[in-house]
């Protein structure tokens, strides 16, 4: 006969923390199986482990349907706001290939989508004719609450070309035309466009920023419409409410072309005068900004607008003139300012300031950090903020606790319930309570042991997938983010090859043991950062093979880095390496992450560190390198990175390995455009701050020798780290600018009464 369970055994089989918490074993088994043998047509002895994975996906669907019906019931019945809201090669993710268990197709919905054509001006108004049509048809996906019973809808859309596409030319003969014709337009969903920061003016990836646009807003005029659920006739003909019922949140500049389309749909479409649709259009829109590199904003060419969406140019070029109508008016005989602040740039290549079009737009505009947003008002939206300092804000970026620490990190959550309940789950200030347990031994003990078991894990992943062998006693130094010059993944590798240069210079000496691992994606057209990649993994081939380091330094690049690898990496990590030059960026929520899973962090003053950095008390960071203030300062009197290179004998031996080939004897030039870029070109000032960094990373390696010490450190940077919840920051969102109020209400279930 078995032992009776323990109260702590039996939290720890059932979950504290509700996650496994089950409705009906029985009912569940019994789902599973019908899934299994009817949905699939398969017994279990000849069912894979794919199939398996269908069938549970498909029993816990049947479980949300009921609840994302009576969500959506909900919503109709109490009229709530919507809110819509070594050398890297690419290999296409074909993740469709076996279909997607968890979406559901609406066919029934599919709309149309407009391309290219003429306008004419008639009598009564634009119109838009002579156009290519693609069909946009909805899936939609299942996002369940925590613990409420309230399923809300994710909307994505496929492109379709019509039935009749290019019949024509069937009926000639011209079958291989039609064909292609049909895939060109089907290729509008089918691939996602490549580039990342570095923009280039591109037809079909202005396409895909439109046609999701122009389809999700004729789905929210539908909906605006026919005010029941499941209603498809129109009810509502006027448009007063409208902002009252949605809010379009502008995620940046890539669905900016939801201002002009709107005033389409109202002007062209429903007739309303011009003045009407932009207070509709603007009391509707907000705009949130992620980035201040100017590569980035988005400025796409006029030909390439009026080629493929000419009345929507017409509409920008309205609201152009008004706008700087308004800029004249309050600031009188101001040119420079109107030619800063216009929305249409001039130049060898006319083009469309995107991010001017979201401002003028929107009623409200944010920053995703305290310094970004204030950065932004200062430097790139100074002229904006002067005219409409009532429209910006900040709201600080946060991340899901369910997610970053009970689902990725269950040992932790659970030791942290055992002190303080469950409750911080969904509402994480509540970790300010473990303060108390700073000097717990007990607490001390325990949150160590579980971040030893992650490292034990993940260095048996790193074997498994990697076949390296890994200290799980080194420190483990992580930077895990997409791999760009000004998030500076170039100065964690000075760091590491002065690292290694000090181990070969005394090789008898104590050093505290690292496993430096750093993981990220290039953009594909992205040369400087393929290159750092490639450097990392010929740092790690020199590294890793020399018997004088030993186990004492590990360098490993983490490939294909994804969620499910950040999953693992996170809960493992003793230093998070958040580097950025400061002023560059906007946020980062890997920062956040790393926090609340118990790794210390190195970092400037950037981005959301300044605030962790604030919350935790700069004494439990690792703060190193210049501020906003005086990156300003060196780019008054200049940068000169020669400067540095002749002061700094380690920093100059580095510079010589990498020029003269010793970490690629094969190819003693494969890095002189690395080198080139550091010593001549270097925008984000790596040697600026690589003299304070090393220092910087002496006082990590001082702190890990006291064991004690370091995780007390831990349990302070998790203490302070409510503040950077999601669930803080969409409240913000919701009060501050789509106007409601957060609810935490549960709706009851199907089969409880209402």
């Amino acid at each position: 006969m078995s032992r009776p369970l323990s109260d702590q055994e039996k939290r720890k089989q059932i979950s504290v923390r509700g996650l496994a918490g089950v409705e009906n074993v029985t009912e569940l088994k019994k789902n599973f199986n019908r899934h299994l043998h009817f949905t699939l047509v398969k017994d279990r002895n000849v069912a894979t482990p794919r199939d398996y994975y269908f069938a549970l996906a498909h029993t816990v669907r049947d479980h949300l349907v009921g609840r994302w019906i009576r969500t959506q019931q909900h919503y109709y019945e109490k009229d709530p706001k919507k809110i819509c809201g070594g050398w890297q090669m690419e290999e296409a993710d074909d993740w469709l290939r076996y279909g997607n268990p968890w979406e559901k197709a609406r066919p029934e919905f599919t709309l149309p989508v407009h391309f290219y054509g003429r306008v004419e001006h008639t009598s009564q108004g634009a119109k838009w004719v002579d156009t290519q049509v693609v069909l946009a048809m909805p899936y939609d996906t299942p996002v369940p609450g925590y613990r409420n019973n309230i399923v809300n809808t994710m909307r994505l859309w496929s492109a379709k070309a019509p039935n009749d596409f290019n019949l024509k030319d069937f009926n000639v003969g011209g079958y291989i035309q039609a064909v292609l014709d049909r895939n060109l337009a089907e290729n509008i969903s089918r691939v996602l466009y490549p580039n990342d920061n570095f923009f280039e003016g591109k037809e079909l990836r202005l396409k895909q920023e439109y046609f999701v646009v122009a389809a999700t807003l004729q789905d929210i005029i539908r909906r605006f419409k026919s005010s029941k659920f499941g209603c498809r006739d129109p009810v509502r003909t006027s448009f007063d409410a409208f902002p009252d019922k949605v809010a379009i949140q502008l995620n940046d500049t890539h669905p900016s072309l939801a201002i002009p389309e709107l005033m389409r749909i109202l002007v062209d479409l429903e007739r309303l005068d011009w003045d009407k649709a932009w207070d509709v259009t603007v009391r509707t829109c907000a705009y949130t900004n992620h980035t201040v590199l100017p590569e980035a904003l988005e400025r796409w060419p006029v030909h390439l607008i009026e080629t493929l969406l000419p009345r929507h140019l017409q509409i920008i070029y309205e609201i152009n003139q008004r706008f700087l109508n308004r800029v004249a008016a309050a600031f009188p005989g101001d040119v420079d300012r109107l030619r800063r602040m216009s929305l249409v740039e001039e130049g060898a290549v006319k083009r469309i300031n995107m991010a001017h079009l979201c401002i003028a737009g929107s009623h409200a505009v944010n920053g995703v950090a305290r310094i970004h947003s204030e950065i932004l008002k200062k430097t790139i939206f100074k002229d904006f903020y002067e005219l409409e300092p009532h429209k910006f804000q900040n709201k600080t970026n946060g991340i899901t606790p369910r997610r970053w620490l009970v689902l990725c990190n269950p040992g932790l959550a659970e030791v942290i319930a055992e002190r303080i309940g469950e409750d911080y789950i969904s509402d994480l200030d509540q970790l300010r309570k473990l303060l108390s347990f700073v000097d717990d031994e007990a607490f001390i003990r325990d949150v160590a042991k579980v971040k030893q078991e992650n490292k034990l894990k993940f260095a048996a992943y790193l074997e498994r997938e990697y076949k390296v062998h890994v200290n799980p006693n080194s420190l483990f130094d992580i930077q895990v983010k997409r791999i760009h010059e000004y998030k500076r993944q170039l100065l964690n590798c000075l760091h590491v090859i002065t690292l290694y240069n000090r181990i070969k210079q005394e090789p008898n000496r104590f050093f505290v043991p690292r496993t430096v691992m750093i993981g990220g994606k290039a953009a594909p057209g992205y040369h400087m950062a393929k290159m750092i990649i490639k450097l990392i993994t010929a740092i790690g081939d020199v590294v890793n093979h020399d018997p004088v380091v030993g186990d004492r330094l590990r360098v490993i690049f983490l490939e294909n880095y994804r969620v499910s690898l950040a999953e693992k990496v996170i809960p493992a990590a003793d230093l998070s390496e958040q580097i950025s030059t400061a002023g560059t960026e906007a946020s980062g929520t890997g920062n956040m992450k790393f926090m609340l899973n118990g790794a210390l962090t190195i970092g400037t003053m950037d981005g959301a560190n300044v605030e962790m950095a604030e919350e935790a008390g700069e004494e439990n960071f690792f703060i190193f390198g210049m501020r906003v203030e005086d990156v300003e300062k060196l780019d008054q009197r200049g940068y000169n990175a020669q400067e540095y290179y002749d002061r700094i004998p380690e920093l100059r031996q580095v510079i010589e390995q990498l020029s003269s080939g010793f970490f690629s004897p094969k190819q003693p030039d494969l890095f002189k455009d690395i080198v080139n870029m550091l010593m001549h070109h270097d925008r984000f000032k790596v040697f600026a701050d690589y003299e304070d960094y090393i220092k910087c990373q002496e006082k990590v390696s001082a702190l890990y020798k006291n064991p004690r010490e370091w995780t007390r450190m831990v349990i302070r940077n998790i203490a302070t780290s409510g503040k950077f919840s999601s669930d803080r920051t969409i409240a913000q969102y919701a009060r501050e600018i789509w106007g409601i109020e957060p609810s935490r209400k549960r709706l009851p279930a199907p089969d409880e009464n209402i």
